[in-house]
């Protein structure tokens, strides 16, 4: 059977439809196909360039930083030697409070009505001094009297007339009378006037007698001047007990009246005593006057620092304050740095009181402005040298370098030999 016209029309129209809709899907996933090399070249990362940061000229400075306690410096217990009292170690006043100043010269406790006075010295108060004493606590003491202008006289190791003197000047610089010397002194004292007065008066009777003689033309006048001369002897060797017994019975100084501490003036932390108790051992513990922080390092950065570095303080509102390192002590495995400030006001004060706070302490610093780049800029050369790589105009070329001081994350850098390098060279730090 024959199909007819339009039937084949039909089925042409039909094919090319087929054929243009097949056309279409192939040319669209033509351009979805690629090829295993363009698919690697378009995943491959980008060339590997070069990350540079400029060469800077700036000051460097080296430090140790940490935080540190702040605390009154080198704590002290006192303690009275109350031994050589005859009554019960009472306290009857000058009581301190807490926070007060312990200052040389001064009483800082009452005991029986009797002051306390506080003095700087190493040595302890072990006994009660008086005219002819000798020892290292007697060349303590007249050291003292001569620190604070009380002219003990020849400053030795013997209590003498002078010593006792300037005890007496210490007494009266601290609003108090000084103490008086044992009775049986004092009595010596008015036995040896007595017999002094007694060969004045034996003398003026000899010579009285020698001079009747002379008025009666005596011609042998040898008794009445021996008479005279053994009157002067009595007398000079009178007076010279006399001399004696009062250097003996001059003003003392009880065990119980002075107090030594190593250094003062010092702050009271803690009162053990108060008014009407019995003294028992330790009256009061103190510490320095002067406020300091307590920063705790390590053997190694201990070997960086020493006494009279300066350093800085941050306080709580951000502030810093200036300070010096006052020193390095081993503590166990750790050393402690102890820094005190230069000053302070009375709001820094209490800002520091107890706190933990910031320490800085400059080690080392550069001249001035030096060239430097970052430490991650540096590398070794073959020949164990330092040098940075340069980029100029798109090259990279090997600087080699001397390296100075570090810090903060950069170097300080010189060209070596006839290399250059130059603020504003771009260095390269990574890839």
């Amino acid at each position: 059977m024959t199909a007819s016209p339009k039937s084949r029309r039909r089925v042409l129209v039909g094919v090319s439809t087929v054929a243009a809709v097949s056309l279409g899907v192939g040319v669209v996933a033509g351009t979805r196909i690629t090829s295993p090399e363009d698919a690697a070249a378009k995943t491959a990362a980008p060339k590997a360039s070069q990350i540079t940061v400029p060469v800077e000229k700036k000051a460097l400075s080296s430090k140790v930083v940490g935080r540190g306690d702040a605390s009154f410096d080198g704590a002290v217990n006192i303690r009275v030697e109350t031994s050589g009292l005859t009554t019960p170690a009472i306290v009857t006043g000058k009581v301190p409070k807490v926070g007060s100043t312990i200052t040389e010269g001064k009483a800082l406790l009452e005991i029986t009505g009797r002051p306390v006075i506080g003095l700087a010295g190493v040595l302890p108060m072990y006994r009660t001094l008086t005219p002819g004493s000798k020892g290292p606590d007697v060349l303590q003491l007249e050291q003292t009297l001569d620190r604070l202008g009380l002219d003990p006289g020849t400053v030795d190791d013997e209590y003498d007339g002078s010593t006792s003197r300037a005890v007496e000047r210490l007494y009266e610089k601290a609003g108090y009378d000084a103490p008086e010397p044992d009775e049986r002194l004092t009595q010596a004292v008015d036995a040896a006037e007595k017999s002094v007065d007694a060969a004045k008066n034996a003398l003026r009777q000899a010579k009285a007698a020698l001079k009747q003689a002379q008025a009666a033309k005596a011609k042998d006048l040898s008794v009445q001047q021996g008479a005279v001369d053994d009157a002067e002897e009595n007398l000079d060797d009178a007076e010279d007990e006399l001399a004696d017994a009062q250097s003996k019975a001059g003003t003392p100084l009880p065990v119980s009246e002075v107090v030594y501490v190593k250094t003062l003036p010092r702050r009271v932390d803690d009162v053990k005593v108060e008014r009407g108790g019995t003294v028992n051992g330790v009256v009061m513990s103190a510490s320095g006057a002067s406020l300091v922080v307590t920063l705790k390092v390590d053997a190694q950065t201990a070997e960086r620092l020493k006494a009279g570095m300066t350093a800085s303080l941050t306080l709580g509102d951000g502030t810093s304050v200036a300070a010096k390192v006052r020193r390095v002590t081993r503590n166990g495995e750790q050393y402690d740095v102890v820094v005190g400030p230069n000053t302070l006001t009375a709001k820094q004060l209490e800002q520091l009181r107890d706190a933990n706070v910031r320490v800085t302490i400059p080690v080392k610093s550069t001249n001035g402005k030096v060239l430097t780049v970052p430490v991650a800029a540096l590398s070794a050369g073959s020949d164990g040298g330092s040098r940075v790589e340069v980029l100029r105009d798109g090259k990279v070329e090997l600087v080699p370098v001397t390296v100075g001081l570090s810090a903060d994350g950069f170097a300080q850098v010189s060209p070596s030999g006839d290399a250059s390098l130059a603020d504003g060279d771009q260095v390269v730090v990574g890839r």
